[in-house]
């Protein structure tokens, strides 16, 4: 690998701890139409997926279609709670002010809720202007699309590029996509991640040591 010109990051999951936060928000919502999944399984289960996905699981889950009105009210009490309780990814912010890179985020998510999490861990100054969302192009992981979006938005070649995810969707999508591709492993994504084409990396302190003679 040459010099890294551009490094891509996931959102949820890399930038922000915002997943364990939604998905609890999700599960209390969806009891009242006899979903019972309990947080942990869950957070498993959806990790990486885009909200319809997640939607399409509960739906197949207990037989029945969610009402049209369920994203908006979705949308207004996970922001409430992130509001609340958000915190950056253990170790990221002096990583990410550490680059002297291009910095670009692509995720599933709509661009108010990556611009308000950002915000709300101090990170937006970092990626303005460089915010990609998969709603903006009708594109979700695993598809390649969003990480090749970004590339070219930004300026750069793939191979110019690394990518920094913590999901299968996610590692699958960048490496599909020719990424050099790094996944924030835990216990019960180590393998997933590596399977999917990630190199691992269990914290960003390892991570910064790993890319020190490409930065």
């Amino acid at each position: 690998m040459g010099k890294i010109k551009c490094v891509l990051f996931d959102c949820d999951g890399v930038l922000v701890d915002s997943e364990t936060l939604g998905i609890g928000v999700l599960v209390s919502m969806v009891r009242e139409y006899g979903y019972t999944l309990e947080l942990e399984p869950a957070v498993d289960l959806m990790r990486g997926l885009s909200f319809k996905a997640c939607c399409s699981l509960v739906e197949l889950a207990v037989g029945q279609t969610l009402p049209l009105d369920f994203e908006p009210r979705f949308r207004e009490r996970s922001f409430e709670e992130f509001k609340l309780n958000m915190r950056p990814v253990p170790g990221v912010v002096p990583f990410v002010e550490s680059l002297q890179q291009p910095l670009g985020v692509a995720s599933s998510g709509p661009v108010s809720k990556i611009r308000l999490n950002l915000g709300l861990v101090g990170l937006l100054p970092r990626f303005e202007g460089n915010i990609f969302s998969c709603f903006e192009i009708q594109s979700w992981k695993p598809e390649p699309d969003i990480y090749l979006h970004a590339a070219k938005s930004m300026g750069f070649a793939v191979d110019e590029c690394i990518v920094i995810e913590d999901s299968k969707p996610g590692v699958m999508a960048a490496v599909a996509g020719g990424f050099k591709t790094y996944g924030l492993a835990h216990p019960k994504t180590a393998c997933d991640l590596q399977d999917a084409g990630a190199e691992l990396f269990d914290g960003f302190d390892t991570l910064k040591l790993t890319l020190q003679p490409y930065l």
